[in-house]
């Protein structure tokens, strides 16, 4: 294992998930537009993220560890502001599931992220929006009565059950809110 590799990777990861908060709990996040900050972040994480593909492979397990893995698939699904690195990177991931060099969520959340990011229907059921009364919602799914065989094949749970995951997860975020400590 390549522990320098997965030292950065996993420090990337930590920033980016410590900016997110620091962000949210100014009240700066969520927001209408990109937030300059996190876009800044988000490019910088990018660029070396592909200097690291570009050296050694996409950076799964048997490379950097389980954990830093984790942190590469967070950085290319945070790459928004280049989404055709995040198609190439697909295939990558696509090849390290494949190899058991990854875990099935990490492709599937990518996939359906650039599907979704470009107008099309996801593929996973992964990426999920805010009804209009703020409840989450899958993003269209393309041929939904198969979406979780496909879910299966890849080690995720049922739609069913993870848009209640997050509906239990964004009740007790808005009872946090409103009865703080």
């Amino acid at each position: 294992m390549n522990q320098i590799l997965a030292d950065l990777l996993v420090a990337m990861m930590m920033e980016d998930q410590r900016l997110l908060e620091q962000l949210f709990n100014s009240g700066e996040l969520p927001s209408e537009s990109y937030h300059p900050r996190m876009k800044a972040l988000h490019e910088h994480n990018a660029s070396q993220l592909k200097e690291i593909i570009g050296t050694h492979g996409w950076p799964g397990v048997s490379l950097v560890g389980e954990d830093a893995a984790k942190a590469a698939s967070l950085v290319v699904q945070h790459s928004v502001s280049d989404p055709e690195f995040m198609d190439e990177c697909v295939s990558l991931l696509e090849d390290a599931f494949a190899k058991e060099d990854l875990a099935g969520w990490q492709f599937a959340f990518l996939q359906d992220r650039v599907l979704t990011l470009s107008g099309n229907r996801q593929y996973y059921g992964t990426q999920f929006d805010v009804n209009e009364n703020g409840w989450p919602t899958p993003f269209p799914i393309e041929d939904f009565a198969t979406v979780n065989e496909r879910r299966a094949r890849l080690g995720l749970n049922s739609i069913e059950e993870r848009l209640e995951q997050m509906t239990v997860q964004d009740r007790k975020r808005r009872a946090d809110i409103q009865h703080p400590g």
